[in-house]
């Protein structure tokens, strides 16, 4: 069935302004057949919005779908546990408009067994973009033990360039579709410090190679600033935090087009939430460089280093629905609404290379939008509109 809708202010996602009094139609197929400001045309049914705004619908480029954010379980989850938890997360994560989401390292590949079967066995939720288990050293980032009878561990524990190699090449066998590897230490971790280096330039410039020639992007997990360079200088395709980049780090970033995922999020509801309720030592680190954080972020943002949204959803408290607050702290730590708003359509689109199927409402994409009473372009916060409408490939589901 063919539906077109009418009376629309529509944000397409390309350029800083509105189409006002818009229609378009979405095919059979899910995709958007056309779009215009005249009298929209004669299709199955048709739908007033009753002059509300649309939007593309939010790609977040930085979850972990495995995780429980209120109970901020991070040992012996097994696998059982981590996938009813991830089918509830991307339940939520649909309904506060994320339509399209990358998983930044999941146990056990739950989030490419959850894609690779959803066409046998439908769920609610986001379309994904599977890791699959992260890369770090022993005693790294992501050496959680897991499982009930600790049988692995959550990353894979690489210490050298053949490891590195063929756990790359374990993930692309499984189906991944973007490789997370660790830089540094991270506030969830106790047996590391945020300005660890972790993983050597050597070591990643290996799962870049790997990476690159499957088709494969590579996240890097990096706060502290030598391990932002490292992961730079070895190609990565985005840094993931970026908490202490430098000013000479954001120039080599433009210079190589290196995306930045801010999650500014995460170290947020942390401090807002987590006093008394989750280990000190996540506390101490997240509050010796909050501001730091924000601060360092927001110079790449006015310098116009290319942005990726991501909210690192899973951590402490922090819910999937709480994503659309990512867009409120981008902005107030620097970025336009516009930056914002892009880099949670063709910003990650592009940097996961499906920006010919999503990311901006244009013909041919698929139809993955939000309608919104407010204008997001006016105040990022009309995307925390509780009720709002949620679409994916022209359906509502929410």
């Amino acid at each position: 069935m063919t539906i077109t809708y009418t009376n629309v202010n529509l944000f397409q996602g390309t350029k800083d302004q509105l189409l006002n009094n818009a229609w378009f139609t979405v095919n059979e197929k899910g995709r958007i057949e056309d779009i215009g400001t005249d009298n929209a045309p004669a299709t199955d049914k048709v739908v007033d919005l009753k002059g509300q705004y649309v939007m593309p619908g939010l790609i977040n480029a930085h979850t972990h779908i495995f995780m429980n954010a209120l109970t901020n379980k991070l040992y012996y989850i097994s696998e059982t546990e981590g996938t009813l938890q991830a089918l509830a997360n991307l339940r939520e994560a649909l309904q506060s408009g994320q339509t399209y989401i990358r998983d930044c390292g999941c146990i056990f590949d739950i989030d490419v067994k959850l894609q690779k079967n959803r066409k046998a066995h439908p769920f609610t939720g986001p379309n994904i973009m599977a890791s699959g288990r992260p890369m770090c050293i022993t005693g790294g980032h992501a050496d959680f033990v897991e499982g009930e009878n600790a049988q692995t561990t959550w990353g894979h524990l690489v210490d050298s360039n053949d490891e590195m190699r063929h756990a790359v090449r374990l993930n692309f066998k499984e189906g991944a579709r973007n490789i997370k590897v660790m830089s540094t230490g991270g506030i969830m971790s106790a047996t590391d410090q945020i300005d660890d280096t972790e993983l050597t330039v050597a070591e990643m410039k290996t799962a870049v190679e790997e990476a690159h020639s499957k088709h494969m992007t590579v996240a890097a997990h990096a706060e502290g600033g030598n391990g932002i360079h490292n992961a730079i200088l070895a190609g990565v395709d985005s840094i993931e935090h970026g908490s202490f980049v430098s000013d000479d780090d954001i120039q080599l970033m433009l210079d190589k087009g290196t995306y930045l995922t801010p999650t500014l999020v995460a170290p947020w509801t942390l401090m807002r939430y987590g006093e008394g309720k989750v280990p000190q030592y996540m506390l101490d680190k997240a509050g010796k460089f909050l501001k730091d954080w924000f601060a360092n972020t927001g110079r790449a943002f006015k310098a116009g280093v290319k942005l990726a949204f991501g909210t690192d959803a899973g951590c402490p408290f922090d819910r999937f629905a709480y994503a659309p607050k990512e867009l409120e702290l981008m902005v107030q730590a620097g970025a336009t609404n516009f930056q914002a708003l892009q880099s949670a359509g063709v910003g990650s689109a592009t940097l996961m290379k499906i920006d010919d199927d999503y990311g901006t409402l244009e013909k041919g994409k698929f139809a993955d939008f939000l309608v919104l009473k407010d204008n997001p372009l006016k105040d990022v916060k009309a995307v925390q509109q509780k009720d709002k409408q949620v679409f994916q490939h022209g359906t509502r589901k929410f």
